[in-house]
């Protein structure tokens, strides 16, 4: 080791708080790219995991194919593994007690078919023949029909069609009946024989309202024949951006007509076959991780700016003993290896102790709030590890390089004075006189001490900026993930909807029994109408408003057509539902002036672009009239006319409303209301539904059954919802650890600022109390610079974080299409947090100032 590399060891040796300050911000720096990448990588590590156990492990899937075909996939170079599997078709099950699932369907896997798919054996083994069969629990726990172990079935295996159709029917068609009656029947059927060897827990894929329970045989490639059909469900050696691409060209290689890709997955690998997502994704990473980047660079360049600028006057001994500019540099960058030596693994080892308490609270706030089968779990890759240190030595260079090629530029002298830190020209400490006029003499003085050391000041003034920009940057992204899914989900938020199959209402015998039913915490009955109704050209939703300037025909006496969903809730769900969108529910149920809530936003996908839209649906305004009528009634002639008060404008749904698209509108109304706008026939007519929520869906589905009520269709959608209320959970569980992850670094940052810069004061702060600076004073003195901290940091850091959010705002348009809103409550949060947080910090140090003795701090040279 060289002369100037051990002065440079001696001298942080001497200057103990000084180097722990620098460490400290090195280590939180480091602590902060440890965290996010981290969780980046655990959050993506859940959802994959999640996804396989609901889905199936596969990443692309060939549908329809031959055992040439086949051959070709499995010795594709990109194809890991293969699970083949048929859907063999639909058998009538002996002795079923459930009208609504009169069938067995059929399905078969080969032995990696089952690993994929996960099939969970609840008893017995699973098929290893074609002769073999497995059989979903829910058979003898719904159907009422028992098996057991070595029994042998008979089947006559066939497709479902419905009448006049002319494609055959799958799992997620509902059985087709009238009055009780199938309308439907088996075609194409051929005998099976099979043996039951094991049963299973019921299959994802088998959805509450499927026709039929499943059952699981055995297929391979060396049971299919040449001409025989099967889907292969391929995981890939690896996934990345060019599979796509891969994919189509293997299957237009092979003449394989259908390539179906698991997006469900793939998105939580960050890849997508549409364009528009990879570049939302790509655009989204990056300026996320230039932001976090740009974050930990200004925590680091803080720690080693101050300590640099403190270093000055040593740097300059150095210098007048005959060290080199090389030599001053290379003092400084030696610095930061040992800084960097000492901190990456501890910053590290702090990130990942950080982020694993915090995973430890997520799951049990998951467990709590949701079920879900999988758990937070800390990953800790070499990947990972490599990543974190690669981007901390480069960050730790970036952060020194301007303060060695500073401390080389300094002559010995200016060094010695520090002449270069300090500027004492009346100019450069000029304040306007409004100041001393309005705060005092006090401000005065801490306005001219931040402009005399205009260096240190914009250190801590950097790093308040950076982190206010970090904070309302990621809850600004956070608040978009969040949004975009919601856009992206169907927002089911029932559990099971009871219907008429005849197009009859449900008597009231019938509906009293459904809703008094063990389980049953919640129900709506609504009852819908659709009506027509001609809405001003100026208030018609925007994407209209494009259509029409492109082609003005669509317009009648400059109003456009509009299909009006109207609605009709019963007087409990409709009291509820006012009060939720602020409605006066005394104007729903007045008959003389009816009125109604008006969805005036919805959202939904556009087929032609991909994207999902969020939009203004009409604009509209409370109290005017919307005028409603019917352009296709039996004689042909537009009806009279009703006018409907508009009572409220909403963007929430009532529970089981489906969404209308644009050019659409859903009106809520009372049934007071309704039976007022329609006529008797119209009513007869109109569809009425029954929408419940359940503690036990399944159960309260099976004593719906049990009922064996002709004409019901009865639809449970429960896994729906828990399915999108879990991705819900997980994101609002991934954003707010991410603000607060970023919260607590952000308040560790500008707390170590502005500590480490006051305490490096204490010589200057001692010159005042000699001069007569009484403590009152001097505790007015930092306060007002305290307030100068706040206010110019806000004056810089909100409008930077402003240009961030609309670049992230452009990323998340390329797939999603949403109003831009600031996010006003975490603005005002940070208003208030950089003052209360920066006043913490001046009092602190303040506080520890004050017990220093005016000689020692006149005399000191270390800290």
């Amino acid at each position: 080791m060289n002369i100037v590399n051990t002065l440079t060891i001696r001298h942080l040796k001497q200057n103990k708080r000084r180097t722990l300050v620098t460490i400290l911000g090195v280590i939180i720096s480091v602590s902060m790219m440890t965290a996010v990448i981290t969780l980046i990588f655990s959050f993506a590590d859940l959802m994959i995991r999640q996804t396989i156990t609901d889905t199936g492990e596969w990443h692309v899937q060939y549908q329809d194919i031959t055992k040439e075909q086949l051959a070709a996939i499995k010795g594709d170079d990109a194809t890991k593994t293969v699970a083949i599997t048929r859907d063999l078709g639909y058998a009538p099950l002996e002795g079923g007690q459930n009208s609504n699932k009169p069938y067995l369907f059929i399905k078969e896997y080969d032995v990696q078919g089952f690993t994929q798919f996960q099939i969970e054996i609840s008893k017995g083994r699973l098929p290893h023949t074609d002769k073999e069969v497995v059989i979903s629990e829910s058979v003898a726990t719904n159907g009422k029909v028992k098996y057991e172990i070595g029994d042998r079935l008979t089947l006559r295996v066939g497709d479902r069609f419905k009448q006049g159709g002319d494609h055959p029917l799958d799992q997620t068609e509902p059985l087709r009946r009238k009055d009780g009656t199938l309308t439907e029947t088996l075609q194409h059927s051929i005998i099976r024989d099979y043996t039951v060897v094991g049963f299973i827990k019921r299959p994802v894929s088998e959805t509450a309202w499927a026709p039929a329970y499943t059952i699981i045989s055995y297929v391979d490639d060396h049971i299919i024949g040449g001409d025989d059909q099967v889907d292969a469900s391929v995981v890939l050696q690896q996934a990345n951006p060019f599979l796509f691409a891969h994919a189509e060209k293997l299957a237009e290689k092979n003449q394989i007509d259908t390539v179906q890709y698991n997006n469900d997955l793939l998105r939580y690998y960050g890849l997508s076959s549409s364009g528009a997502s990879s570049s939302m994704m790509f655009s989204l990473s990056a300026i996320i991780m230039g932001a976090i980047i740009i974050g930990a660079v200004g925590l680091i360049y803080n720690a080693f700016a101050i300590s640099v600028s403190e270093r000055s006057r040593h740097l300059g001994m150095l210098a007048s003993v005959g060290a080199t500019k090389r030599q001053k540099r290379n003092s400084v960058f030696f610095e930061g290896i040992v800084i960097g030596l000492i901190s990456i693994p501890i910053g590290i080892l702090c990130g990942l102790a950080g982020i694993g308490i915090t995973f430890s609270f997520m799951n049990t706030m998951i467990e709590g709030a949701l079920w879900t089968s999988e758990k937070l779990r800390l990953i800790v890759t070499p990947l990972l590890l490599l990543i974190t240190c690669l981007v901390s030595m480069l960050t730790i260079f970036v952060s020194v390089y301007l303060p060695a090629v500073k401390a080389s530029r300094v002559s010995p002298m200016d060094a010695i004075r520090q002449t270069t830190d300090v500027k004492l020209t009346a100019k450069a400490v000029k304040t306007p006189k409004i100041i001393r006029k309005l705060f005092g003499i006090e401000a005065e003085i801490g306005l001219k001490n931040l402009k005399r050391n205009k260096r240190r000041y914009h250190v801590i003034l950097f790093s308040l900026v950076i982190s206010i920009v970090l904070f309302l940057t990621i809850s600004f992204f956070t608040t978009g993930l969040t949004q975009s899914l919601a856009l992206s989900l169907e927002g089911i938020n029932y559990d099971i909807e009871v219907s008429s199959s005849n197009g009859e209402r449900l008597d009231d015998r019938l509906m009293q029994s459904l809703v008094s039913l063990d389980g049953v915490t919640e129900y709506s009955v609504s009852h819908e109408l659709v009506r027509n109704a001609w809405v001003d050209a100026a208030s018609i939703a925007d994407e209209l408003q494009e259509k029409v300037k492109q082609d003005k025909s669509m317009l009648q006496d400059g109003k456009y057509p509009y299909e009006i969903k109207l609605y009709a809730l019963n007087d409990s769900s409709l009291q509820a539902y006012a009060r939720a969108a602020h409605a006066d529910y005394e104007q729903l149920t007045d008959l003389d002036h009816p009125a109604a809530i008006v969805m005036d936003t919805i959202h939904y996908k556009d087929i032609d672009t991909g994207k999902y839209i969020q939009t203004k649906s009409i604009y509209a305004n409370i109290g005017q009239h919307i005028e409603l009528t019917s352009f296709f009634n039996e004689s042909g002639e537009e009806t009279k006319a009703n006018k409907v008060i508009v009572a409220a404008l909403t963007d929430k749904a009532p529970m089981g409303m489906s969404p209308v698209g644009v050019g659409g509108l859903n009106m809520i109304v009372s049934e007071r209301v309704m039976n007022r706008l329609a006529d008797s026939e119209e009513l007869a007519n109109a569809s009425m539904y029954l929408h419940l929520k359940s503690t036990e869906s399944v159960k309260t589905q099976q004593e719906i059954e049990a009922m064996n009520e002709t004409n019901l269709n009865v639809y449970n959608v429960y896994q729906s919802r828990i399915r999108e209320e879990q991705q819900i959970l997980l994101m609002n569980v991934f954003s707010y650890g991410f603000i607060v992850l970023i919260s607590a670094i952000s308040v560790a940052n500008i707390f170590n600022t502005i500590s480490t810069g006051l305490a490096l004061r204490k010589r200057e702060f001692a010159m005042l109390k000699s001069v007569g600076a009484t403590p009152k004073g001097f505790a007015k003195m930092l306060n007002y610079e305290s307030v100068f901290y706040g206010v110019k940091s806000l004056l810089y850091g909100l409008p930077v974080s402003f240009a961030v959010m609309v670049l992230i705002y452009k990323a998340f348009a390329n797939k999603f299409s949403y109003g831009f809103t600031l996010p006003w409550m975490s603005i005002l949060s940070v208003i208030v947090c950089v003052f209360v947080i920066v006043s913490s910090a001046v009092v602190y140090s303040g506080a520890k100032i004050k017990k220093e003795n005016i000689i020692d701090a006149l005399k000191q040279e270390n800290i």
